[in-house]
């Protein structure tokens, strides 16, 4: 028998909150998504409320995965905040370079991709790309039909960590068929050069590789397109914000300090071209010794949650610094797909769950906004 959304919310009815009401009673609840036997839940919340309420949330998935017919259940922690609104105490917009309402005309979409989402970093070396792969094989663990776009120009990674090689099959003179690894259509500039060529391009003749790699390939029907952007917030960061209807963007960081400043750039570049924030990943979080398993923060820790509660957005977990990502990583056996039920694959497979059910609760397709330099 399918599982109902009276039965979800009886459910919810016996996860008690921390302040002794019942989850189902409190209102809450924004949104029951029931598909497939997976069942997505919004629940809003005040910012500051996530961590508290982090065992009602698992309590509550535990209660509708135990309902007859429910395959996997996830709920998202939704805070009162509108994506891409200047956070409280925010510095104004230099003078310099503002944003000036809409573009004459929306971002064209990608005929059959559903949601595209960026993911984005203030530097390099906090293993983006690691998490873009591994995201992506989040999603496709959930049932989704998934793309990744490598963005990076300058230091492709994806090809790499799919363990894809050889050059993309040419439909027809305009148009490039995807390579594919564990189900996920995969688009580099490393299939179409050499590996240790420089690429020693200009910002135009970036922008149009990028343009022929999102629009000139056959993507097919997606849930999702990851995009791994590039680090920092340059010319592809700017030109896909003005030119691809972005559904949001997933920020990565690592704990310490000097991180955690470049990733506030980041996050100030997303407000001012629009882009909502579905959230902050802090990854290389803890690392456990192999040997006595004793629990070491190299590069601190909690950094990225508390800039998170600063900052009124969603922080969407913690991946540890752990040697078997890195060797999964150099082979070209992520993970999430050749370990799925591991504590660390589990961590992505999470980060992923509460991503697609913040573009489940109606994460929208925003014009990108015209960028005036004055």
């Amino acid at each position: 028998m399918a599982v109902t959304e009276a039965d979800v919310r009886s459910a919810l009815d016996g996860v008690t909150l921390p302040d002794g009401e019942s989850l189902a009673a409190s209102g809450r609840v924004s949104k029951i998504t029931i598909n497939d036997g997976r069942v997505i839940c919004i629940v809003a919340v005040d910012a500051s409320e996530s961590r508290a309420l982090e065992p009602a949330r698992v309590a509550a998935e535990a209660a509708i995965a135990r309902l007859p017919g429910v395959d996997r259940a996830l709920i998202g922690l939704k805070p009162n905040v509108t994506p891409g609104a200047p956070r409280s105490g925010a510095a104004p917009a230099s003078p310099r370079a503002a944003v000036k309402g809409r573009a004459t005309t929306a971002p064209m979409a990608l005929t059959g991709v559903k949601h595209i989402v960026a993911v984005s970093s203030g530097k390099g070396g906090v293993g983006k790309s690691t998490v873009s792969c591994n995201l992506a094989l989040g999603f496709a663990a959930q049932g989704l039909k998934v793309g990744i776009l490598d963005a990076d120009i300058y230091g492709p990674s994806q090809p790499k960590l799919f363990g894809l090689s050889g050059k993309p099959r040419q439909i027809d003179a305009q148009t490039m068929e995807p390579m594919e690894a564990f189900g996920i259509k995969v688009m580099s500039i490393g299939f179409l050069v050499e590996e240790d060529l420089a690429m020693i391009w200009r910002g135009p003749m970036v922008i149009s590789a990028i343009t022929q790699m999102l629009r000139n390939v056959a993507w097919g029907h997606l849930d999702v397109l990851v995009v791994d952007f590039p680090p920092g917030t340059g010319d592809i960061q700017l030109s896909m914000a003005q030119q691809t209807p972005l559904s949001g963007a997933v920020v990565v960081s690592t704990p310490q300090d000097i991180a955690l400043i470049d990733a506030r750039r980041g996050i100030a570049m997303l407000e001012k071209v629009n882009v909502p924030l579905l959230g902050i990943v802090e990854n290389m979080s803890s690392f456990c010794c192999p040997t006595c398993n004793h629990v070491s923060m190299i590069f601190g820790h909690g950094g990225a949650r508390a800039e998170a509660e600063q900052l009124g957005v969603p922080f969407l977990g913690e991946v540890p610094l752990d040697m078997r990502i890195r060797e999964t990583s150099d082979s070209g056996a992520p993970l999430v797909a050749t370990a799925p039920d591991s504590h660390h694959a589990q961590a992505f497979i999470g980060i992923a769950g509460q991503v697609w059910a913040a573009l489940m609760s109606g994460g929208v397709v925003r014009p990108a906004p015209r960028i005036v330099i004055e």
